[in-house]
């Protein structure tokens, strides 16, 4: 990394089993990459046993890099969906669930990038990459198995963690025209919104027409207005139900539902369950690692029995 984008030794949040059987570790990257690149997670496990992971829509794209072999991920929870292998793979803006596996040895590291920020930083459009998976070489090129290539043969996670921000940096001197600052920022007001912001709203705190906003939205973030607005309030709602205490009627007023029965049909359409039986999986213990999700901040997974 040059000279002069060095930054000081960055703290690493680590969570490791007492048997050596799991670490779970995260950092954020190079204060020039904040705040479109959220942060860094590496994972390390070596179980008896299969583990599922059920992920829900969480408003962030997703770089991953998988370096102790595949993961099979399932797009969506219907019974004749099928699973794919991935070493590597690179995810936009999901508006459904999905569903990770792995026999029980797994290592790798992941990149949450804000929307916006992975339009700029790989250069193509998000709507590319929403609802979808790709293998990271076929949109990347070279860039990407050079950074694998690295990722491998890395010394620890703090080495990693600086290959991350060596690539990341290098990606984003060379980018082309980046995201709109007006995006960005209507970007963020939809967020700090919890979703509740309709794009005629947007469009008025822009100064940019309906048809605009839809457009770079589709460009810069993946989803339209709406259907960002959707994952971002139910996001809200899962924050409500995981915190307990709260009847669901009151939760789905609070999140601008129009009744319980209209959060029951989004939480089956983004997570393939009611919010009870979300709720209940998201308390059932299982072996490895605690605290599943992968957005601080967030309610993101459920862990699952393995097959």
């Amino acid at each position: 990394m040059p000279p002069h984008l060095s930054a000081p030794p960055r703290p690493v949040l680590r969570d490791s089993c007492p048997h050596g059987t799991w670490d779970v570790l995260r950092a954020l990257p190079h204060p020039l990459l904040r705040p479109g690149v959220r942060g860094y997670r590496g994972y390390r496990m070596d179980l008896a046993h299969g583990r599922r992971r059920l992920e829900v829509p969480d408003a962030c794209a997703s770089l991953v890099f998988n370096l102790a072999g595949p993961v099979w991920v399932t797009l969506g929870t219907r019974s004749d969906a099928r699973a794919r292998p991935y070493t590597a793979l690179l995810a936009g803006l999901q508006s459904r669930p999905t569903v990770g596996e792995h026999a029980g040895r797994v290592e790798g590291v992941e990149v949450l990038l804000a929307p916006w920020a992975a339009f700029g930083l790989l250069g193509v459009p998000m709507s590319d990459l929403a609802d979808t998976m790709a293998e990271p070489a076929d949109v990347l090129g070279r860039r990407a198995d050079l950074l694998a290539e690295a990722l491998h043969a890395g010394a620890g996670w703090a080495d990693r963690f600086g290959l991350l921000d060596a690539a990341l940096l290098g990606w984003a001197a060379r980018a082309g025209t980046g995201p709109s600052q007006a995006l960005r920022e209507a970007w963020w007001e939809l967020v700090r919104s919890r979703g509740s912001l309709h794009v005629g709203a947007l469009a008025r705190r822009t100064g940019w027409s309906v048809r605009r906003v839809e457009y770079l939205f589709r460009e810069q973030v993946g989803l339209t207005p709406k259907t960002a607005a959707r994952v971002l309030r139910f996001q809200h709602a899962l924050r409500l139900v995981n915190g307990g205490g709260r009847p669901l009627a009151e939760v789905a007023a609070a999140c601008g539902f129009s009744d319980q029965s209209h959060m029951n049909r989004e939480f089956r359409a983004m997570s393939g369950r009611s919010p009870r039986r979300f709720l209940s999986e998201r308390r059932t213990a299982l072996p490895g690692p605690p605290g599943p999700d992968r957005v601080t901040g967030q309610v993101t997974s459920v862990v699952l029995p393995g097959r």
